[in-house]
């Protein structure tokens, strides 16, 4: 009976043109992925910097885990509260220009964690309609009351806060959209925080690392609570959630996916630390990786497509999902890597490739991806 669910499903997603079926890949060697032996060049990396191949990083993680062992073996509460952690979590507080910070084991469970935790019945959450799911599946689980503004729409934010200003409310949106590419307008929305007192979560795991000063993204004046993740820019794995004051020992006694979790090894905080003196100086990777996603971008236009992206998150806009496929196929086949995003993560008929720049992409590649990317 589940069986026959499940298959009918899949035939519909298949008809739908939304079925999933990622490749298989047999290894990753810098910029390029090995897909049935087949050398391909990757445009779905979100390793911006590149510091996920980086062979001082692989030399720093590797040390750290014969030091300090594989596992934590226990959840943060019981026995895997290690100085370790503490003091990694300390550092990334002052890096950022938070008071505190708490680490996760990812940041799907981050944003599960603290928006399930910190809201209840009576709260109003107001969030931009393209926060990623895990904020929207936390929402859910909060039990508050919600309603979506416009994307990246001050006006219509302004609009939503105008109706609930006499309740406590919270403001969910990104620094840097994962799908759409673009900026949180920081101005615009940090002068409506001053003005309406909210509290405001911004999630920013696709700028930290890659942008702003010493990779500290660009929200820091608007955000009370950030959220960010070492498997983008950093390199790494899991996410880190930044906050003010007594935030933290909330989430200990009240966030279910902290308490019931193992927590991260020693070994990944020791490597994390080592990760914010790489990140400090890793200016020129920031500069080349705004320089081959701007390239990118304008060559796209110029070549008549529809795209969309302030930095290196590039939408190219390709309409039908079908149609999606078809294109990512044929770039397979010609040796570039670039998978199509269809609903339920874009609006369905709105269909996308996502183009992820690197540090590790030449202004040769971008050429190579123009000249073999069909025409609109």
């Amino acid at each position: 009976m589940f069986a026959r669910r499940f298959k009918n499903r899949l035939i519909f997603q298949q008809k739908a043109g939304l079925r999933r079926n990622p490749p298989e890949i047999d290894k990753r060697d810098g910029k390029y992925l090995f897909i049935n032996s087949k050398k391909v060049l990757n445009f779905a990396s979100n390793d911006y910097l590149g510091l996920g191949v980086s062979e001082e990083l692989k030399e720093k993680v590797a040390d750290n885990f014969l030091k300090y062992g594989a596992s934590s073996s226990s959840s943060r509460l019981v026995s895997g509260n290690y100085s370790i952690i503490n003091r990694a979590e300390k550092k990334y507080a002052s890096f950022f220009g938070y008071d505190d910070a708490l680490f996760f084991p990812s940041g799907y469970q981050a944003n599960l964690g603290i928006i399930s935790t910190f809201f209840e019945k009576e709260d109003i959450i107001i969030f931009d309609k393209h926060i990623h799911a895990s904020s929207i599946k936390g929402i859910n689980l909060s039990g508050a009351n919600f309603c979506g503004y416009n994307h990246n729409s001050m006006p219509h934010l302004k609009k939503r806060l105008e109706a609930n200003k006499q309740k406590q409310v919270a403001v969910l949106t990104e620094s840097l959209f994962s799908m759409d590419g673009d900026f949180l307008d920081v101005h615009s929305f940090g002068k409506l925080k001053k003005e309406y007192g909210f509290l405001s979560i911004v999630d920013e795991a696709h700028a930290f690392g890659a942008i702003g000063e010493n990779g500290c993204g660009i929200a820091r004046g608007a955000a009370d609570i950030a959220l960010g993740t070492f498997g983008k820019a950093f390199g790494l794995f899991g996410s880190f959630v930044l906050m003010p004051k007594g935030f933290k020992e909330y989430l200990f006694n009240f966030s279910s996916p902290l308490i019931y979790s193992t927590t991260l090894p020693e070994a990944h905080a020791a490597s994390a630390i080592d990760l914010l003196e790489i990140i400090s100086r890793s200016k020129e990777k920031r500069k080349h990786l705004r320089k081959v996603s701007r390239i990118m971008k304008e060559s796209l236009k110029r070549k008549g497509f529809r795209v969309t992206g302030d930095a290196h998150v590039l939408a190219l806009e390709i309409g039908k999902e079908a149609r999606a496929a078809e294109v990512s196929q044929s770039l397979l086949k010609k040796n570039i890597f670039v998978p199509p995003v269809r609903y339920p993560t874009v609006p369905i008929g709105r269909a996308i490739l996502r183009i992820s720049m690197t540090a590790l992409h030449t202004e040769k590649d971008v050429m190579s991806f123009i000249d073999l990317l069909p025409a609109p």
